[in-house]
């Protein structure tokens, strides 16, 4: 099963990326080498939305998909998961 979430980071930024272990993966973004560079100068950071995908190349659309998208429509999306 994959993952795609929505990380906010401390300075308001948002992050969007794919993974196998969402709880892993929020833990390397807040506090190993292993985290996004984009996030290590921004932590801590908050998982803010995620949705599961039988598979990574669907995971990966979704993922492009959204991150074309500007952040006002970001924000939508994370205010209508939290519904």
């Amino acid at each position: 099963m994959y993952h795609l979430y929505i990380l906010k980071c401390a300075d308001g930024t948002l992050y969007t990326g794919i993974t196998v272990d969402l709880l892993r993966r929020t833990r390397e973004h807040n506090s190993s080498s292993l985290g996004a560079k984009y996030t290590r100068s921004r932590r801590p950071v908050k998982l803010v939305y995620s949705k599961e995908f039988s598979n990574r190349s669907n995971a990966s659309k979704e993922e492009s998909r959204i991150k074309k998208l500007p952040r006002q429509k970001k924000l939508e999306i994370i205010k209508n998961f939290r519904k």
